[in-house]
């Protein structure tokens, strides 16, 4: 069994393609999305855990709306995936990968109790979501309007999930 970690390029490969955006930006892009499609991949990871593991009187609920976040969080991770391999790059996507290159906190594996996976989840999204928009300013500084549109969808439904889940943890004042 082979335990070594995965071998990342300095440079990566990118692909012929008829795409006018110009190669160095695009070698700057696919890195770019390379270490967002990480962190999707983890965060769809820690949504299961989630899932798989909350305990308590809003088990159902929390249940069935971490499953759905991680529904949507895969498919964040599918078009990030898509957009890299349209401008000519190799879509990084496996589990080691995930884990060398991923910028989220590791998810808790002790918690059960829902406010504890409340708490975890927010913290995931909102890290996500920072990193969805730091994106967005990237991308269009390299001149790519449609990577910077593709991360404005995954920040608003990053924020839209974000809500739900915080609204689990917040009282009426």
């Amino acid at each position: 069994m082979n335990t070594a970690a995965p071998e990342i390029e300095e440079e990566p490969t990118l692909y012929k393609t008829e795409n006018d955006i110009p190669r160095d930006k695009r070698l700057e892009l696919t890195a770019l999305m390379n270490l967002r499609l990480a962190s999707a991949v983890d965060l769809q990871l820690q949504l299961k855990q989630a899932h798989w593991n909350v305990k308590g009187s809003n088990f159902i609920g929390l249940h069935e709306l971490f499953d759905k976040i991680a529904a949507t969080v895969e498919t964040y991770a599918d078009k990030i995936a898509e957009r890299i391999v349209q401008l000519g790059g190799t879509a990084e996507g496996t589990a080691r990968v995930a884990a060398a290159r991923s910028r989220l906190d590791e998810y808790p594996l002790t918690v059960s109790e829902g406010a504890e996976h409340v708490n975890a989840v927010s913290m995931a999204l909102a890290n996500f979501g920072h990193d969805a928009r730091l994106t967005i300013d990237e991308a269009n500084a390299l001149d790519d309007a449609d990577t910077a549109d593709l991360f404005t969808q995954v920040s608003r439904g990053l924020d839209h999930w974000l809500w739900f889940v915080e609204a689990h943890a917040q009282s009426p004042k």
